[in-house]
């Protein structure tokens, strides 16, 4: 080991830990401090920057945020709830599956803010522990962007394993992620029903509804429920119907990708790539929003899909910048020894990804700043696109997320706890269990059939 690659790789681990404790878009500067040291101190050649993936999220994030500003996010959200509302004694299962369809085809976990409260009500109404449901609702939101594909970490993953020699491309990837997170979250919900007290058993919640704190749950009469209070307008209807037809057509000519148009380039057939192919169809998608929409185009700046993207895309060109210059400069030795400890125990990507994911709380980071070594490690692609999926997980590991807050403050019965020793809060035992069910399942799909 050369004392230049410990020292460089020293500077991409501090410069990963400055950004994190910055946070937002300072992931992403200290991303291009740790590149300019690399190539200005240690004369490294610089790597490539992600331009597919930034352009990938912008062209998603911008008519995502359109969408939003038309009403097509509140026309989602009051779907999902009333699917929550239809089977409210399996709400621990329905209710994180049905948001996670809604991130998988809005490319965000920030569609289940306003379900917080839905699923609250409806768990409490019908006496289940508000915490069951909560907790798996709002830790699937971390993996489910890992079968979305129109979200920021699968930008950054695409661009990573579409090209030779991995050649996985949107199908495969989701071949391997969408069934993976499924089943993870069927089996975390399944564990979770069978943590904690009973609501009724619970002396704490007792104690609060006897002494008039909280009402006593029961089942609405007047046909009012929190679903039932959700509006959304026709044309926030049809532009989120618009936006996920396009999501559709996406991963329609990602499983068929002889659908493209091709060109002959030195008498071989050239197929229009899939980068391009998200780029054109989210414009296209977003031009048919102004329409049948009607949004107010200078809102689109203010809203959260849009500010939490640019955000992403921000992070993920900095930090991924500073990892292709530093893999780049050791790719031979990556190979040769990295790649027997990968090799030899291929979990350790895995977690790698996962306290990444938990240290920055950004999929996206933890996708160009891990998986880019997997790969050069030796790891198959297929593996590592299981592995990935699950460890995305990682970002609840602490509860500093928003949704997390959220949820807490929600559940009136307080049976949803942040904790006091950074570990010891509600949302750990559910995250560790679907973060380990996923990377095993998709690990084992991708190894038998990629």
């Amino acid at each position: 080991m050369s004392v230049s690659f410990v020292l460089e790789a020293l500077v991409v681990l501090g410069c990963i830990v400055m950004g994190t404790r910055a946070g937002g878009v300072g992931v992403g500067l200290w991303g291009g401090v740790g590149t300019f040291i690399l190539v200005f101190i240690f004369g490294e050649a610089p790597g490539d920057p992600p331009a597919a993936a930034i352009a990938i999220i912008l062209a998603v994030v911008t008519t995502a945020a359109l969408m939003q500003a038309a009403g097509g996010i509140d026309w989602m959200v009051a779907v999902a709830a009333r699917v929550i509302e239809k089977r409210p004694k399996q709400i621990t299962v329905i209710a994180p599956l049905t948001t996670f369809l809604f991130c998988v085809g809005s490319g965000t976990g920030n569609i289940i803010y306003p379900l917080l409260p839905v699923i609250y009500d409806v768990s409490y109404k019908n006496r289940i522990r508000p915490a069951r449901p909560l907790t798996v609702t709002v830790v699937q939101s971390g993996i489910a962007l890992a079968a979305s594909p129109v979200s920021a970490a699968m930008a950054a993953m695409l661009t990573l394993t579409d090209v030779a020699p991995y050649d996985l491309g949107l199908g495969q990837i989701l071949a391997i992620t969408f069934p993976a997170c499924v089943i993870g979250i069927i089996v975390t919900a399944l564990v979770v029903n069978r943590m904690w007290k009973d609501l009724d058993d619970d002396p704490d919640i007792q104690a609060k509804i006897d002494s008039g704190e909280l009402p006593a749950p029961q089942r609405s009469t007047d046909g009012e429920s929190a679903a039932s209070k959700l509006t959304y307008t026709k044309p926030g209807r049809n532009s989120a119907i618009v936006f996920l037809l396009g999501v559709v057509a996406i991963v329609f000519f990602g499983i068929f990708p002889d659908l493209r148009p091709s060109w002959e380039v030195e008498g071989e057939t050239v197929l229009v790539d899939m980068t391009t192919t998200i780029v054109l169809i989210m414009f296209v998608v977003g031009s048919i929003i102004l329409y049948v929409g009607r949004p107010k185009v200078s809102d689109v700046p203010d809203q959260s899909v849009f500010k939490a993207g640019m955000i992403s895309a921000i992070a993920l060109f900095g930090i991924a910048w500073l990892t292709a210059t530093f893999i780049a400069a050791h790719e031979e030795y990556i190979i040769s020894t990295i790649g027997e400890w990968v090799t030899s125990w291929p979990f350790i990507f895995a977690l790698a990804v996962f306290l990444v994911a938990a240290l920055t709380t950004s999929q996206s980071t933890a996708t160009r700043t891990i998986v880019p070594i997997g790969l050069a490690a030796g790891l198959p692609a297929g593996v590592v696109t299981g592995m990935w999926a699950g460890a995305l997980g990682g970002v609840y590991t602490l509860p500093a997320n928003g949704t997390q807050i959220a949820a807490a403050n929600f559940d009136r019965t307080g049976s949803t706890k942040l904790g006091t020793k950074l570990l010891d809060h509600s949302f750990f035992v559910p995250m560790l269990v679907l973060s380990v069910t996923t990377i095993v399942v998709g690990a084992a799909i991708g190894a038998i059939f990629f």
